[in-house]
């Protein structure tokens, strides 16, 4: 076999290439894994995931760059829509525009416009007869004209009718406001009314020293929209307009329609504060954030596969519409408490996630009610929290769900596809390695992060390794003195041969076996991370020896520090 060796003191971390690596095995290797993975359709057509399939999954969003918040870095046309955006945003808070009920939907003017079609009409036939002839005027001097006065008003209440044969007749005639001038009422002259003033807008008069409404505000996520901080808002309202491919009108509609739903959801009303109870607080364990990626986002972790295989968490959230809702008004209250917890909105700040969805155990299509409240809690976050997701890491992802990414893939936006990354469970480490940093990542998930009191922490960076098929590799810690070395070493899947030794400097001494050579397993009972330590009583060098004697590459990671013995 070939040997590698490595100096941990100067060894630099190798790059690791989510692909799938093809070696030439050695003679009679072990039988290499099934690359692809056949699968039946419910027509009787066989599905296959090939390797070409998972590779091109997996490195999908490998040119992704995250783009800035600086606004004087972006491209002008950015620039101009921002500018845009900010215009509409004003003239709608000066409206304002915010606290008006909101338009009809679609769906209600449809509603309407049905509902007037479908209201039957009634025919009115009525008997043509002809028009009475219309009686005579009477003539001025036939006619009594009784006027009563009434502080400068006329009031014109009834006129007295004389016919030819001398009776008089009360005919009503509508009461109609006259002003009248003081020598008409002394001569007893009547005047013709003016006629009615032309019709104007309406206004209202302001009383004396009222001061203009001001303009509304409007807060989202703790950041006033074209407030004193200038350069938080435009970094809410940039990711507004990525949403809505840098159409101003669109990214506007969007955030008004974000502000109405956070007042009729709850969420303005103290949701971040309210105790939704202890059965709800154990989904915590499902959903939660734990360290942050290369790039300094902080990683949510989603545990999709439990969510529908737990019976004591269905009960709590899915077994009836009731629990549904419960569980979208804490999926809201978590994503809020994150945001409030982890994200600061600067231009060169953090302003997004990582999110890591687990597919193990994935419920598959038939839990229907556990799929129908997911999807509504992802479909809320995607309409009212845009761009908070830097990557969209899917790892253990069932051959299902593969094809299913690959169907709706035609439908996505260059931006959303730059952000998606599905990775099978023989790829969960590799894709995760790509994004977060080892030292970061649970160790349930091939990482070196775990929970409690431990010699190493996160600050304590860790060498990542490819071993090729069937060779060994080398790592040596060189040792000054009296020192004492501890080390953590963990090889992903590991199936291979692990060994340490200490060599001394001087030829006259012995080397020393620190752990025999042994074999390491993948069994679930075996602790996939070795912590160990070695005292030196002179200069020398501790050599850790990995023989991967598979057909198949190994990741292997690991990190020391040394500290004087006195």
């Amino acid at each position: 076999m070939a040997t590698e060796y490595t100096k941990a003191a100067a060894e630099a971390t190798e790059e690791v290439v989510v692909v799938a690596e093809k070696e030439l095995p050695p003679p009679q290797p072990e039988a290499e894994e099934e690359s692809a993975v056949g699968k039946e359709a419910e027509g009787g057509e066989k599905l296959q995931v090939t390797e070409k399939d998972e590779k091109s999954i997996i490195s999908q969003s490998v040119s992704f760059k995250e783009e800035t918040n600086v606004v004087g870095k972006l491209p002008d046309s950015q620039k101009k829509a921002l500018d845009e955006l900010k215009q509409l945003l004003r003239e709608a808070l000066e409206k304002p525009e915010f606290s008006a009920p909101p338009p009809p939907t679609p769906e209600e003017e449809k509603k309407k416009e049905e509902a007037k079609e479908e209201k039957p009409t009634e025919a009115v036939v009525v008997a043509e007869e002809p028009p009475p002839p219309p009686p005579p005027p009477p003539s001025v001097a036939e006619a009594e004209v009784v006027v009563v006065v009434e502080q400068g008003v006329e009031k014109v209440e009834a006129a007295v009718i004389v016919d030819d044969d001398g009776a008089k007749t009360v005919e009503a005639i509508k009461e109609t406001i006259v002003e009248v001038s003081a020598a008409a009422v002394k001569t007893g002259e009547v005047a013709a009314p003016p006629p009615p003033p032309a019709l104007e807008p309406e206004q209202k008069a302001e009383p004396e020293g009222a001061t203009p409404l001001e303009p509304e505000k409007v807060s989202l996520w703790g950041v006033t929209l074209l407030g004193d901080d200038g350069e938080k808002s435009d970094v809410v309202l940039l990711k507004f307009l990525r949403a809505r491919d840098f159409k101003p009108k669109e990214a506007l509609a969007m955030i008004k329609s974000t502000v109405r739903w956070r007042k009729e959801f709850g969420v303005e009303a103290g949701l971040i504060q309210e105790d939704l109870g202890t059965a709800m607080a154990r989904l915590e364990e499902l959903v939660y954030v734990h360290g942050t990626g290369r790039d300094g986002h902080p990683v949510c972790y989603n545990l999709y596969g439990e969510l529908g295989r737990r019976k004591e968490v269905h009960e709590i959230a899915f077994a009836d519409e009731e629990k549904r809702k419960g569980f979208l008004k804490w999926r809201v209250q978590f994503m809020e408490r994150a945001i409030e917890r982890h994200l600061d909105f600067r231009p060169n700040g953090v302003c997004s996630f990582v999110q890591v969805n687990d597919m193990k155990n994935s419920p598959g299509l038939l839990k229907r009610e556990v799929w129908a409240a997911t999807n509504k809690a992802v479909q809320l976050l995607q309409d009212n929290y845009p761009e908070f997701v830097a990557k969209q890491v899917f790892i253990n992802t069932p051959w299902w769900y593969l094809f299913f990414s690959k169907a709706i893939s035609p439908f996505l936006t260059q931006r959303s596809k730059s952000k998606f990354v599905f990775a099978t469970p023989s790829k969960t480490s590799e894709a995760l390695f790509k994004y977060i940093a080892p030292e970061q990542v649970p160790v349930q998930y091939g990482g070196l992060s775990r929970s409690g009191e431990q010699k190493f922490t996160a600050a304590d960076t860790v060498t990542e390794v490819t071993i090729k098929a069937a060779t060994n590799h080398t790592v040596e810690f060189p040792v000054s003195g009296s020192y004492e070395v501890a080390w953590e070493v963990r090889v992903v899947g590991w199936e291979v041969s692990y060994g340490v030794e200490f060599v001394p400097e001087s030829e006259s001494s012995y080397a020393v076996i620190v752990s025999k050579t042994k074999a390491m397993s993948n069994a679930s009972d075996n602790d996939p991370i070795v912590s160990d330590s070695f005292k030196a009583k002179e200069s020398g060098k501790v050599v850790i020896t990995i023989d991967n004697h598979s057909s198949k590459k190994k990741i292997l990671l690991y990190r020391s520090k040394t500290k004087p013995v006195h």
